[in-house]
């Protein structure tokens, strides 16, 4: 048994943390310098985050992966912070709900949100035709009704006609917006536009779990009845997805010899996906692998309910999602994220330089090869599963 020396630090090395002793604030206080003034507590973690984002994720060889929970985008945090992120190169990859996607439209098509409040008559709002998302309030007909209006004419259009994962689907769409974007002189106001020209994939892993997914079943459902079946042939296909997702963290790993993280902004369903790439590959594709580098969660929720929305790095270690040997590279912020979210993107944007953009949705058939590739030669089940498989047609 150890002694008890040697389980413990000596005094030095528990004091050796940087004095608490901030400049004062005033007027030419910026917010790289407010931030770097935090010394404890969640001010404290916001300020490990936006390091880790200086020192780590800026290196070029770094893949990042952006999650989004939440009601993100009806409160601008798609033109304010998610786009600038993107255009700075601190995005290869997103996973959103669809309910983020869809609302991103609104702003696409310069359909207003408004700011307002909580403590409103909901019954009211109603019977006046207007929607609220807590103290974000917009017309139900000239902004909801509008946009879905708008969607169904562009999902009839022959690109769609398919089956596809929501990387392609989404990559459709934001050109789609993108060309409206640009007519119509709105500057850059969607996600979606913005990953299409950044060639930034973008994945929805519960697809059916919004009004862009309601519309692709209403759309189906129209065509049934009409005995149109044969013309309207989207569907949204996750596990192309699940694959995709895997393939781009595989080929940064291992083909490249680089680094992977990930900013997980809420949880929920988008987290899970984006954490969810490793035990695919090291579990069910059974090729070796230890987990992703770097980790930052920003989130409200608690850990103790045992939800993933609140939980810690070292339990996805316990899952091979993060790497424990890199858990001194992990921080978890429980901020609101409409706060922490631009304070980071300000203060990153502020202290390093533009990255080269990946632009890994043009890879795309690459990675999936070298994922093929990766997965027959790793997996000594795979000629047993091509024969049950070959089975299945007896």
């Amino acid at each position: 048994m150890k002694d008890n020396k040697s389980r413990h630090c000596n005094k030095s090395q528990y004091l050796c943390g940087k004095r608490i002793l901030p400049d004062p604030i005033s007027k030419a206080t910026d917010i790289v310098r407010l931030i770097d003034g935090m010394d404890a507590y969640n001010g404290g973690r916001l300020r490990a985050a936006c390091h880790l984002l200086r020192d780590c994720y800026s290196r070029e060889d770094v893949t990042i992966g952006l999650s989004l929970a939440g009601a993100l985008t009806p409160a601008g945090l798609g033109p304010s912070t998610v786009i600038p992120l993107m255009n700075h190169g601190f995005v290869d990859w997103l996973s959103a709900t669809g309910a983020n996607m869809y609302h991103d439209l609104h702003f696409a098509f310069d359909l207003p949100m408004h700011r307002g409040s909580h403590n409103v008559d909901d019954a009211d709002l109603r019977d006046k035709g207007i929607t609220r998302i807590y103290d974000i309030l917009f017309d139900y007909e000239d902004v909801l009704m509008e946009t879905d209006r708008r969607l169904r004419r562009i999902l009839i259009r022959p690109e769609f006609q398919k089956e596809m994962g929501t990387r392609e689907f989404y990559y459709h769409l934001g050109k789609v917006l993108d060309e409206h974007e640009k007519t119509n002189g709105l500057g850059q106001a969607s996600i979606l536009a913005a990953a299409y020209r950044n060639g930034i994939p973008v994945f929805t892993s519960s697809p059916g779990d919004s009004t862009i997914g309601m519309n692709v079943a209403g759309l189906e459902l129209l065509a049934e009845a009409a005995g149109l079946r044969d013309r309207f042939k989207l569907k949204i296909n996750p596990s192309i997805d699940v694959n995709d997702s895997t393939a781009i963290i595989l080929n940064a790993k291992k083909y490249e010899n680089g680094k992977t993280a990930v900013i997980l902004v809420g949880g929920g369903s988008p987290k899970n996906f984006m954490l969810q790439t490793e035990p695919q590959i090291q579990e069910v594709l059974m090729i070796p692998e230890v987990g992703q580098d770097y980790d930052i969660n920003i989130t409200d929720a608690r850990p103790d309910t045992g939800g993933l929305s609140g939980a810690p790095p070292s339990e996805a270690a316990s899952w091979g999602k993060i790497d424990p040997g890199k858990l001194d590279e992990t921080v978890t912020a429980y901020l609101d994220v409409t706060v922490a979210l631009p304070m980071m993107a300000a203060y990153v944007i502020q202290t390093t330089a533009p990255k080269k953009h990946k632009r890994l949705y043009d890879r795309g058939d690459e990675l999936r090869r070298k994922l093929i590739e990766a997965y027959l030669k790793n997996n000594k089940e795979v000629e047993k599963l091509k024969k049950l498989i070959a089975e299945l047609n007896h």
